[in-house]
């Protein structure tokens, strides 16, 4: 979907540490009464800050504080709320490198996770790029692609879901930035450090696997608006009005994989889609106002529908105009992309914008680090690209340059890494 799997405004919404000196003290030790305040924040409350706005605005003393849990029920990072910076990165096993030598390279990555998320160094030879800063909402969630099974010796254990996305016929994907053995997702709310932990992922791969690609993304830092409010893209859009939220009832039935799930690996965890969406900003700005918002179908300013109310008033599709046309355009991408427009299909979407630069022409290189998560991404992200594929007023603005799919197993639990039940099972 070289043009539309941007489901962009349409889906639900929603402390610092002086240095030591001393070898060996962790900057988690250094947190004080702060750190403690931010750990109940990271771990009760991540999930509903990403579905719903919290009661008030996050302090810009308590963004280094505020600690993300490793050994969860679901690995961090997916429902935890939007962090202000982001790396997505791809790895491929070596030649030569098979089962025994991708088990100890996750035992290697869950362990530097672990420490990084709980503001400790990353080990003996860590760089000291973020001694001075707390946790920071570090998140650090790990992934399988299709080509590890077969690298692995593992096919059998490869999930029906995870079997590749079809054509989309808008796509332009560069083959070179989409798929891989491995994929490693890090956020945080300071730059450093998640650039730190990017760095660790990185040196910890060693022999084992290089790196296939890699993106960097953004996001508003939190504090940095007077009140909680869902975030803006890079076309100026309110992006996850209606991303469903954890306390909806079917929400961990559409979003992760049941307990009794086969193959048993993959209990607890969820399937993502990694899409690079260039936005053609020249030729989207040039639009005025009005036909921005005819486009999505939503108010720029505060993203109701064009149909009234809030932002969480539910869109009137049959409303009219005077003249009797749709007040919600037919192909508004609003529309479009609501789950009863698509036999019910959700996804849940934790993107990253992304710059990468003005190119000689002036045009910029920028866009949208598309990561949705869903149960099974037959029911989730397969059937609602295709019906942006057929008509979304959108896709003559944005256009898929680089497509991934990931089996991204439960969260590890006490003493154990991350896919250890896939690999040592």
């Amino acid at each position: 979907m070289a043009e539309q799997s941007l489901p962009v405004a349409d889906q639900d919404a929603s402390a610092e540490e002086k240095p030591s000196s001393r070898p060996g003290v962790s900057r988690r030790a250094l947190l004080g009464t702060a750190g403690a305040t931010g750990l109940v924040l990271g771990a009760a409350g991540g999930a509903a800050g990403y579905a719903a706005a919290p009661a008030a605005a996050t302090p810009l003393s308590s963004v280094g504080s505020t600690e993300v849990m490793f050994h969860v029920k679901h690995q961090p990072g997916i429902t935890e709320g939007l962090q202000a910076r982001g790396h997505l990165v791809a790895f491929d096993l070596t030649p030569g490198a098979g089962r025994k030598e991708a088990a100890a390279l996750l035992r290697r990555w869950s362990e530097t996770a672990r420490r990084l998320m709980a503001g400790e160094p990353s080990g003996s030879d860590d760089t000291d790029v973020a001694r001075d800063a707390g946790p920071s909402s570090l998140t650090v969630t790990f992934g399988f692609g299709h080509s590890f099974f077969s690298r692995t010796g593992l096919e059998k254990q490869r999930p029906v879901a995870l079997d590749p996305l079809p054509d989309f016929s808008s796509d332009q994907l560069d083959k070179a930035r989409s798929d891989g053995d491995l994929w490693v997702q890090i956020g945080a709310n300071d730059a450093l450090v998640a650039f730190h932990a990017l760095r660790a992922i990185q040196k910890d791969a060693g022999s084992a696997a290089r790196v296939r690609w890699q993106m960097n993304g953004f996001n508003r830092t939190p504090g940095a608006t007077d009140r909680p409010m869902t975030a803006r893209n890079l076309m100026g859009q309110l992006d996850g009005t209606r991303n469903p939220k954890p306390s909806e009832p079917d929400f961990d039935e559409r979003i992760f994989v049941p307990s009794s799930a086969t193959p048993a690996w993959m209990a607890n965890g969820s399937y993502a889609v990694v899409r690079r969406i260039r936005m053609l900003l020249d030729d989207w700005e040039k639009l005025s106002l009005g036909a921005q918002e005819a486009v999505i179908g939503r108010r720029k300013a505060n993203g109701a529908a064009l149909s009234g109310g809030t932002e969480t008033t539910p869109m009137d599709l049959e409303k009219t105009d005077a003249k009797g046309d749709l007040v919600v355009p037919i192909n508004a991408h609003a529309r479009i992309t609501r789950p009863d427009q698509n036999g019910g299909a959700a996804i849940l979407r934790r993107p990253f914008s992304f710059h990468d630069g003005i190119g000689a022409d002036g045009v910029p290189d920028a866009g949208l680090l598309f990561v949705c998560w869903q149960a099974d991404p037959l029911r989730g992200f397969v059937p609602v690209q295709r019906k942006l594929d057929r008509g979304d007023a959108l896709s003559q603005f944005i256009r898929h340059e680089s497509s991934g799919l990931f089996a991204v197993p439960g969260g590890a639990a006490q003493e154990e890494y991350v896919g250890q039940r896939l690999l040592e099972g």
